[in-house]
């Protein structure tokens, strides 16, 4: 394999796992609180169109991307204030949310489909872009790519030497000790499910601003599923989910460097490599149901509803 194809493919690897680092990241900090969200899927395709449509009217992509986040968090307070609030079933109410995100951004969508737009372009880092092999494939990023590493670097130290992390923690494991001990148990929650939705937010500016600096119907390609299967795969690890992240999206780039082999195999069984290999490691995993056990926070998905 030719050098100048195997930097493309790291390159792509990186963009590929992007969004998939900043959906799952969210989502592993709201289950530490002990809140599961299956509505990742339309939160993401509410702050992809937002971000698109803000973008094209306006043409100013700092404030496409603020807005998108803006939506992420405002769907994620609706999943809050249901789940957390009201104390509903949290799995019926993320699988409502992202049966209404669908519609919704189909909706807001119907007439930007198919306009493309310029993009957030990669920034240009003097001598660093410049070197040969790593100057592509790690300082020829968009600021979303970098912007994401610096997240998961937030996100790692909090929960490895902060209170907060503690906190957070403490909540997703026993609601009623924490309670016990001063801390405000939906407080925590609702932080936790907001920080969530505005990181899937994030991510679905990515999808629309620069991985594919365009609207279509359903462009989250179920990336928000995915995210959600990574978590567990991560065993709720920041440094695992960023393994993981990575390693779909070479999954990702694979089956399209493939294709134009000559592998003779149909695109359609090909692009099912990346989520073949999600069921594989998911099964993978059951296979040891007491450790995934064990790694899972204790209350994950319980409502908490506190003593009178």
């Amino acid at each position: 394999m030719e050098l100048e194809l195997i930097i493309n493919i790291m390159y792509a690897t990186l963009k590929t796992g992007t969004p998939l680092i900043l959906i799952a990241l969210g989502e592993m900090v709201c289950e530490k609180s002990g809140v599961l969200n299956l509505g990742q899927e339309g939160m993401l395709l509410v702050g992809a169109v937002t971000g698109f449509i803000v973008a094209a009217v306006t043409d100013n992509y700092f404030f496409a991307v603020f807005c998108a986040i803006f939506a992420g968090m405002l769907m994620s307070l609706l999943f809050g204030y249901l789940s957390i609030t009201l104390a509903a079933n949290q799995v019926a109410t993320g699988l409502a949310l992202t049966i209404f995100g669908a519609g919704l951004s189909a909706f807001l969508g119907a007439n930007y489909v198919g306009i493309g737009l310029e993009g957030i372009s990669t920034i240009h880092i003097p001598f660093l872009s410049d070197l040969p092999v790593i100057g592509k494939v790690l300082f020829q990023h968009d600021p979303l790519v970098y912007l994401t590493l610096v997240l998961f670097a937030v996100i790692y130290w909090v929960f490895k030497a902060t209170r907060v992390g503690l906190k957070i923690r403490a909540v997703g494991e026993n609601p009623e000790a924490a309670n016990a001990i001063g801390i405000n148990v939906h407080q925590v929650r609702f932080m936790a499910v907001l920080f969530g939705g505005a990181m899937t937010g994030l991510a679905g500016a990515y999808l629309s601003l620069v991985y594919t600096p365009m609207w279509s119907d359903g462009m989250s390609a179920g990336r928000g599923w995915i995210a959600l299967a990574l978590v567990v795969f991560a065993s709720w690890k920041a440094e695992r989910i960023l393994l993981g992240a990575y390693l779909f999206g070479f999954a990702s780039i694979m089956h399209l460097v493939l294709q134009g082999t000559r592998f003779e195999v149909p695109p359609n069984i090909m692009a099912m490599l990346p989520y073949v290999a999600t069921i594989i490691v998911l099964v993978w995993l059951s296979s040891d149901a007491v450790k995934t056990k064990m790694s899972a926070p204790k209350s994950i998905g319980q409502p908490y509803r506190p003593m009178i």
